[in-house]
């Protein structure tokens, strides 16, 4: 185990990117429906946005730090590398669009329309509407002293045109920037009667303003232009130890965040050369930077058109997710008393947690309720049951994390409604992401005070529940619900948490408890009887883990690691890792439940959690790690979130030592079988009763 680092570690960069490849082929397979194939098209250019807003941002920061580029090779070799294959993976992406999922959709009359593929009909009425609805709002800007290069947003829309001849004022200004105005749609829908076949077409703003660009200068030529778009660094930086309101301090960062330091250049794949490396020059980017592109520079846009179609035989087909229908007359709080509740979402709907903290919100016997909020998106019904629970006299008190990656704005909105309410707001631990999920009701019962808990893998988030894989536990255990009020006590007061029963808690213990059990598998094997661990995360980068599990490999344990995203462990390597398996599966809906199996003599530890085996779960965040104790749910967490998804060979790909997947497929007679299907087929409610 003394092997040098670099030899038993995947490289973390090119292996997240590895995701985005899988991703990428389910927009390649023709199996799946046209419109779920742009959808996957969009998914890997958002993924690539954050990639680059993160992680290629906070490379280059590293460099910054201490001196020039160039003066860490290392760094500079991991650049690019990352280049080289975001380079070969664009190119895919746009050769899919281009070449396959384009032109089937118009094979299916829906279509995207160049100027050049519009009709007589449909050029009037868009410079018609160019003139009614783009003109008035475009603000052309010629470069001069006076006029030096603007400031350009984070990911907007802007055009740079190159111009000949003398302005009104004889002088030779020769480059201009548009910016498009992102109050205006991206996508726009030609009106259905001007196509005369019966089909559906679109065109792109950006089309539209490349049409009639040449109106906005008039007197002059336009003898070249291109759309444009930068990248740039968009973590919020505060200084923590110096701010007195965090809250304050991150609404200015909110705008600056627009304009951090720039990391990508995109290009129209036509754009002059001269005209691309003076934008490089304005940015401060090398070529290594920037991305020529064969259509849309923000690809994400794209989805505006799935949200247009109505066919469904170009979506997948309607899903309905399962409804509990054991809560005893109406009363969720009567039921826990029986049985804990166990929710696996998407397949059964989050639609009794939500009623959970609303029958907490109106029943005259809950005293308090305590919850923790990472996303929950601009329209929530929970946050709403808590602003009522607040009016209403009850003690509410709510852990929001400011600092939740594109989600500040919408928890800072959140905190001041409930603020204004009475509520009290704590915005976690100073240093530390609040990233546990957690809700608790205090119900008075008989004179004594009885804990109810919601504790699960995923946010409290309307729309993600409805497209993210996710656990959730229901229970009234009370030493569970001890353990949840005691990690609410410590996260308002700041008190070093008193010892916990049943949770696992980071910073403090959650990387410890997760070696410790990794170690008691090896333990057990080797003193000759079956050693088990499997493990479901979204990425496992943490290197003491990953030691750890390769020394249990070494010592026998059969383990299974399902990791949907980044892994920088080598499974299958002789002498170091034999006996790890590693897995992602790539479906309908995004893989996001965190489940932790260890056999332990057939004890079975089943732990689901809120965190991933990143350094950053396990030591940065406010994370918790909960175990399933019925042995009935323990059951349908190994047969709904672990069995399915090692027996899955449609969906899944199979990680080779050396980093790259491959993708499982049936084998001899083997049937097929996908997971994330079978739990639709066996979890949801069939399409003839969902009405009902």
């Amino acid at each position: 185990m003394e092997a040098n680092r670099n030899s038993i570690l995947l490289d973390r960069e090119i292996s997240q990117l590895m995701f985005n490849r899988r991703v990428l082929a389910n927009a390649e397979d023709p199996a799946i429906p046209l419109l779920e194939r742009l959808r996957y098209l969009c998914i890997v250019s958002s993924n690539l946005d954050e990639f680059f807003e993160v992680r290629v941002a906070s490379l280059l920061a590293a460099a910054s730090v201490d001196g020039a580029l160039s003066e860490h090779p290392a760094l500079v070799a991991t650049l690019n590398r990352v280049s080289n294959e975001c380079h070969a993976l664009v190119k895919r992406q746009y050769e899919v669009l281009n070449t396959e999922v384009l032109p089937e959709l118009a094979a299916k009359n829906v279509h995207l329309l160049r100027h050049s593929e519009r009709n007589e009909a449909q050029r009037a009425w868009v410079k018609e509407y160019f003139e009614r609805e783009v003109r008035p709002l475009l603000t052309p800007i010629g470069l001069d002293p006076a006029h030096p290069f603007p400031q350009v947003v984070n990911k907007s829309l802007n055009f740079i045109v190159a111009l000949s001849g003398k302005d009104a004022f004889g002088r030779g200004t020769a480059i201009a920037i548009v910016k498009a105005p992102r109050v205006l749609p991206r996508v726009i829908r030609l009106p259905d009667e001007l196509s005369g076949d019966g089909s559906i077409s679109f065109c792109l703003l950006s089309s539209i303003i490349h049409a009639h660009i040449s109106d906005l200068f008039a007197g002059r030529e336009v003898i070249a232009y291109s759309q444009f778009r930068v990248t740039r660094d968009s973590d919020l930086w505060v200084d923590e130890d110096e701010v007195k309101n965090l809250r304050q301090a991150l609404k200015g960062e909110l705008q600056g965040r627009q304009f951090g330091r720039s990391v990508r250049l995109e290009v129209a794949k036509n754009c002059p050369p001269e005209l691309s490396q003076f934008l490089l020059d304005q940015f401060g980017l090398d070529q290594s930077r920037l991305y020529r592109v064969d259509g849309p520079v923000n690809m994400v846009r794209l989805n505006e058109i799935i949200e247009h179609v109505k066919d469904a035989s170009l979506r997948f087909p309607p899903f309905f997710p399962g409804l509990i229908t054991k809560v005893a007359s109406g009363d969720i709080f009567a039921t826990l008393r029986e049985h804990d509740i166990l929710l696996h979402h998407p397949f059964q709907s989050f639609q009794t947690v939500i009623d959970f903290v609303r029958s907490a919100a109106l029943d005259p016997n809950v005293v308090a309720i305590k919850q923790t909020v990472y996303r929950t998106g601009m329209n929530s019904d929970l946050m709403e049951a808590l602003i009522a629970a607040a009016r209403m006299g009850k003690e509410v008190t709510v852990i929001v994390e400011l600092m939740a990656r594109f989600d500040e704005e919408a928890n800072i909105n959140w905190a001041d409604k409930l603020e204004q309410v009475g509520a009290q707001v704590v915005y976690g631990v100073v240093g530390l992401k609040t990233h546990a999920k957690m809700a608790l009701v205090i119900r008075r019962e008989e004179g004594a005070l009885r804990y109810y808990a919601h504790l699960g893998t995923g946010n409290y988030h309307p729309t993600t529940t409805k497209f993210y894989t996710d656990f959730g536990l229901l229970t009234c255990d009370p030493q569970l619900g001890r353990d949840v009020n005691e990690v609410f006590m410590h996260l308002t007061s700041l008190t070093k948490p008193q010892k916990l029963t049943h949770l696992w808690l980071a910073p403090f213990a959650l990387q410890s408890e997760i070696i410790k059990a990794i170690r008691n598998e090896a333990k057990i094997a080797r003193a000759g009887r079956p050693g088990r661990i499997i493990v479901k995360v979204n990425a496992l980068v943490d290197e003491s883990v990953i030691r750890a599990l390769y020394a249990a490999s070494h010592d026998g344990v059969k383990i299974d690691l399902i990791v949907r995203g980044a892994c920088t462990l080598k499974p299958g390597v002789p002498g170091l890792s034999e006996n790890i398996r590693v897995r992602s599966i790539i479906g309908r809906f995004l893989e996001h439940s965190r489940i932790y199996y260890f056999r332990n003599d057939l004890a079975h530890d089943v732990y689901l959690a809120s965190a991933d085996w990143m350094n950053r779960n396990l030591f940065r965040r406010i994370e918790v790690a909960f175990p399933v104790l019925d042995k009935a749910l323990k059951r349908r967490v190994l047969t709904e979130g672990l069995n399915p998804y090692l027996k899955d060979n449609t969906n899944a790909w199979e990680l080779e030592p050396d980093g790259h997947y491959q993708r499982r497929k049936p084998r001899g007679k083997q049937v097929l079988f996908g997971a994330q299907q079978h739990l639709m087929d066996i979890l949801g409610t069939p399409a003839d009763q969902a009405g009902s």
